[in-house]
């Protein structure tokens, strides 16, 4: 299967598990009506009406599509990371039992990570 070609930075966070700073992603604000996708393979992973504020400097979300998202305990087992179930690409972690939103779920995902498909 082919995927999107990426730069050297986006390697470092969705191939070698980096993550960006704080207030610096294309999305951490971003406020639109459609689809956020992975940036390597395309695949449907959160409907922005999943989407919230947590004040923390990433796009935040407190539910998935399903089946679209894999969780994985981090090597140390202090969080858990999130990758696109299609192409294993790291998106982040997700944390529960925060109390940010009723579902009690934040998916925290790197900006870079993503790319968006605007409701038609």
């Amino acid at each position: 299967m082919a995927y999107n070609e990426l730069t050297e930075e986006e390697k470092h966070v969705i191939l070698h598990k980096g993550t960006e700073r704080a207030f610096t992603g294309k999305y951490w604000n971003y406020e639109g009506t459609g689809t956020y996708v992975c940036r390597q393979c395309n695949a449907a992973l959160f409907l922005s009406e999943a989407k919230f504020d947590s004040f923390t400097g990433w796009p935040s979300f407190d539910d998935t599509i399903e089946g679209a998202v894999e969780e994985l305990p981090d090597a140390d087992g202090s969080r858990v990371e999130i990758i696109c179930a299609n192409c294993k690409g790291h998106l982040g972690h997700v944390f529960r039992g925060e109390g940010m939103t009723d579902k009690n779920t934040r998916h925290c995902v790197n900006s870079i990570s993503l790319d968006f498909k605007p409701k038609d």
